[in-house]
């Protein structure tokens, strides 16, 4: 859209933050990335996502939108002429999202667990989850490219950014994925020949670096 101005706060790592990035690449919307400092929030996102204080937020022509699903959501309802990741069917819709929900609460949750407790029976317990989950996700891919179909879409974006996380699961937690969920690597991969994928997503040791430095700080080594 001519004239529009967007501005994105958000925070490398993030896999939340990186859908966002993935959504604006898609749709090849210009915007102006800030990085922020989470140990010392700017004043411009206490502002903008006075709620939760968190990134990644979207402020399109000097208006928030907050949580990275909503975002998505909004991008493709704003710049709708151009990839469209949501369906037009509305059952289909509401089905990504089920599906993109499911990722937020299980997939995130699941993979938390197996950085940071120090308990070996229950990193072992969150490992079996994490796989299961992985297990229902790849039943729903089924032998479709990507999980709308034939095209790149909603739930693909809301799960392509936590492969940039798999080697800080796989290595914190000392087991691989790959032999568990074969289809849905490939997937990854699939994905990751996309530009808009590939330009957005955290290199992962880089990712695995930040973790190491967290656990450090918090004396989870």
């Amino acid at each position: 859209m001519a004239g529009d101005k967007a501005v994105l706060l958000d925070f490398y790592v993030s896999m939340f933050g990186m859908r966002v990035r993935v959504a604006l690449a898609e749709k090849g919307i210009e915007h102006e990335y800030k990085e922020e400092n989470l140990a010392n929030k700017s004043q411009l996102l206490l502002e903008m996502n006075p709620i939760h204080k968190k990134i990644p937020v979207l402020i399109h022509n000097g208006k928030p939108i907050c949580e990275s699903l909503i975002i998505v959501q909004y991008i493709d309802e704003v710049w709708h002429d151009k990839n469209p990741l949501l369906p037009s069917d509305p059952y289909q819709r509401a089905q990504a999202r089920f599906w993109a929900d499911f990722i937020d609460k299980k997939v995130y949750i699941a993979g938390r667990q197996i950085i940071w407790t120090t308990k070996e029976e229950d990193q072992e317990a969150a490992k079996k989850e994490f796989i299961e989950i992985l297990k229902i996700l790849e039943g729903e891919l089924g032998n479709k490219p990507y999980f709308g179909g034939e095209n790149f879409g909603f739930v693909d974006v809301a799960l392509i950014t936590f492969y940039s996380w798999f080697y800080t699961y796989e290595t914190c937690g000392n087991f691989k994925i790959e032999p568990e969920c074969p289809e849905l690597m490939e997937w990854a991969k699939r994905c990751m020949q996309r530009v808009s994928v590939s330009k957005s997503l955290a290199d992962p040791h880089k990712i695995y670096d930040f973790v190491l430095s967290m656990k450090k700080k918090h004396g989870n080594e």
